[in-house]
Order: structure tokens, then sequence, then C-alpha cells
């Protein structure tokens, strides 16, 4: 079966074609965070005197490091996402994710090493910086900063990488427009 992803010989033996919509895959994912950040936002209400800057880091630390945990998790550890064929939610996460950047389905280097960081290091990290912030402990700032330091590292590797890989290597193929405006 062809997959969909540039360039177009990206070798992917075994692809199994998306099977959940784009609209499905967001509404589950949005209702899921709605519900992560409403319950941490609940629970927090009913701790100990908490600002409501520290219950907003709590949600945001909540929904970020179980982001990192599972969805990027899933990603670090699942090298044949793309084979999937029973619609498991995550592997379809990525089969759509990856048509926006195919280094995803490609399995290149430099974004598996930073996903798999960042679900291994960020992601529990950033559940401890909850439990920090809950408690009042003084290291709460320092987890925050490192995870924020992290996370900053994380997205100039991602960028920068996909930057050198276009300028300096030759790119991954023809963009989308430019492959479909060769078809007309």
């Amino acid at each position: 079966m062809e997959h969909p992803y540039v360039p177009r010989d990206l070798q992917l033996p075994g692809y199994v074609a998306i099977s959940l919509s784009q609209s499905t895959i967001l509404g589950v994912f949005g209702l899921a965070s709605l519900f992560v950040v409403s319950l941490v936002w609940i629970v927090s209400g009913r701790l100990r005197k908490v600002s409501n800057l520290d219950r907003f880091l709590m949600c945001w630390w909540a929904f970020t490091g179980l982001t990192h945990m599972i969805l990027e998790g899933y990603f670090a550890f699942s090298p044949e996402f793309y084979k999937d064929k029973a619609g498991f939610y995550l592997a379809e996460v990525w089969k759509e994710y990856s048509k926006g950047d195919s280094r995803y389905a490609g399995r290149d280097a430099a974004i598996v090493t930073v996903e798999g960081i960042t679900a291994v290091l960020e992601g529990p990290t950033s559940l401890l910086a909850v439990y920090a912030i809950a408690k009042g402990k003084g290291y709460s700032y320092t987890l925050q900063f490192a995870i924020s330091l992290g996370q900053l590292y994380g997205t100039l590797v991602y960028f920068i990488t996909a930057y050198l890989d276009e300028n300096f290597s030759g790119g991954a193929g023809p963009k989308p427009e430019e492959e479909q405006g060769s078809l007309r």
C-alpha cells in the first residue's frame, strides 16, 4: 500500500493506512486533555492554600507530563506504529502526525532521540513538578526551570535538524505543494 508521506520513496514496509479521521483523533485528544486539566484544577482547589497561578501551573505540568509520557513515549518505543492494523489510537495519532513531518514515520534518529528523552525524563519530571507545587516544595522552581530548558533544547533540535536537512543534505524530497503542482 502506498503511504501519504513525503518523500514518496520513503520505505515503510507493511504500511497500513490510517483508520481514524483527523477530527476523531483531535476530539479524543482534546477531551482527554480537558479531563486531565479539569481534574487537576478541581483537586488542586481542595488542597492547602494554593494560588490560582500555582493551580494553573499544576494543570500545565500534568498535561505536558502525561502528553510526553503517553504520546511521545508510545512513539519512541513503538518503531513500527505505521503497521498497526487494529486502529490503536496512539498508532493512529502518529500516522496522522507523520503527514506533517515524515521524519516521524521514517524514524529519524534525532527525532526518536529527542522524543525518547522527552518521554523518559521530562514527562515524569513534569509530574514531579505537579507534586512539588502542590506540597509547596522549594525545588518546584528548579524542576520547572530544568523541564523548560529541556523542552527548549528539544524544540531547537527539532527545528534545526529540519532546517539543516532541507538546506544542506538535499532535503527530504519535494514539498507537498510542489508535488501537487507536478500532478496538474
